[in-house]
């Protein structure tokens, strides 16, 4: 609502006649050809951001097992060299 009242009040300055209607009527059209692809853009593009977003995380998304296994899987093997020190064999 607020872009298409702005575009909506600068529409006389893309419309206009008369002394200096040249400078009014380029940036009249630059504002509001600016603000019409401004709003197209917000309006479409950041909802199907969100929903790429969203899916590309559901897909990613694992249980809590998945994760815990996968942790298990990737843990170093146990080093052995510090109890050896402890005992003396070191």
């Amino acid at each position: 609502m607020t872009s298409l009242a702005f575009i909506l009040g600068v529409l006389p300055l893309a419309i206009s006649t008369g002394a200096g209607a040249g400078a009014r009527h380029s940036v009249g059209t630059g504002v509001m050809g600016g603000m019409i692809a401004a709003t197209l853009l917000a309006v479409f593009h950041v909802p199907l951001f969100f929903r790429i977003l969203y899916d590309r995380r559901l897909r990613e998304t694992r249980s809590h097992d998945e994760l815990l296994a996968e942790l298990r899987h990737l843990q170093p093997p146990p080093d052995n060299t510090a109890a050896e020190r402890r005992n003396g064999d070191g």
